[in-house]
């Protein structure tokens, strides 16, 4: 059973945040500080990546982990209330994932997605396969 009474749940769920979270708004930053101009959410590309380069046709997405079904097989074991609605929520979001990715390799798109404790554990790697996206784009 939830530990929470219905309105703390509430409070607790209505925090949660779908855009701009702690992880994407770090690594922007980042690429930013580093002289990148980007778009952030931009409706125009397929799936609305976190981050997107459209000169280069690089799209970034940050995911988080339970929402996004990090080590699924695994993981949906550890959900205990509320299995009804959060286990095909979460399958869902991993099918729109995967159809998102198809479509933007499709049309020509790169595509690059880091899980959110990634990006706040190895913030410099992320950076680093970033740029290499890039300059490998520009140097074809």
């Amino acid at each position: 059973m939830d530990n929470l009474t219905p309105e703390q749940r509430r409070k607790n769920m209505q925090a949660i945040k779908s855009t701009e979270t702690k992880e994407e708004v770090l690594l922007a930053k980042a690429l930013w500080r580093l002289g990148y101009r980007y778009r952030k959410n931009s409706k125009k590309i397929f799936g609305k990546p976190d981050i997107s380069f459209s000169k280069y046709k690089i799209a970034i997405f940050v995911d988080g982990e339970f929402f996004h079904g990090k080590d699924w097989e695994n993981q949906k074991n550890r959900i205990k209330t509320n299995r009804d609605y959060w286990i095909p929520k979460i399958e869902r979001n991993i099918q729109r994932d995967k159809k998102v990715t198809e479509y933007l390799l499709s049309n020509n798109w790169k595509v690059i997605r880091f899980w959110s404790k990634e990006v706040k554990k190895n913030l410099s790697s992320c950076l680093e396969l970033i740029q290499q996206e890039i300059s490998a784009i520009k140097n074809t």
